[in-house]
């Protein structure tokens, strides 16, 4: 999913609530992430054109809190708790998804399954 840095983006969004674990003094949400203003995008392999500077997740855990509420390898982090996540460094990400007064994180994220889903409706019913 490709735009352009301070236009408009439409995107199909999904709502993932994720519930942090409490281990020792961590609190842990059972995912990676990858990207940022700051990364190169070509190293990025979600990146499908590799100029997108978006936040990514790049792995998770099994079982973990965001395996658990539907995060999938591959999303696309566009807002975490309210704040946009289109144009932020790696270590803006990082240090806004793991805010430790915060027990829930909120997300929008969208997946190339879910832009295909749209396109392939869009396809089947043509509107009058």
């Amino acid at each position: 999913m490709a735009f352009v840095p301070g236009q408009p983006v439409t995107a199909v969004v999904q709502r993932i609530e994720i519930q942090k674990l409490q281990q020792g003094e961590h609190l842990i949400l059972g995912f990676s992430i990858g990207g940022g203003i700051d990364q190169d995008p070509g190293q990025n392999p979600f990146s499908e054109d590799k100029t997108d500077k978006g936040i990514y997740v790049t792995r998770i855990t099994p079982g973990g809190p965001a395996d658990v509420a539907g995060l999938m390898m591959g999303d696309k982090i566009m807002q975490v708790n309210g704040w946009d996540m289109t144009m932020v460094t790696h270590d803006q990400a990082r240090k806004t998804l793991t805010k430790k007064k915060e027990d829930v994180v909120r997300l929008l994220v969208t997946r190339k399954s879910l832009e295909d889903a749209v396109k392939h409706s869009k396809g089947c019913y043509p509107r009058k």
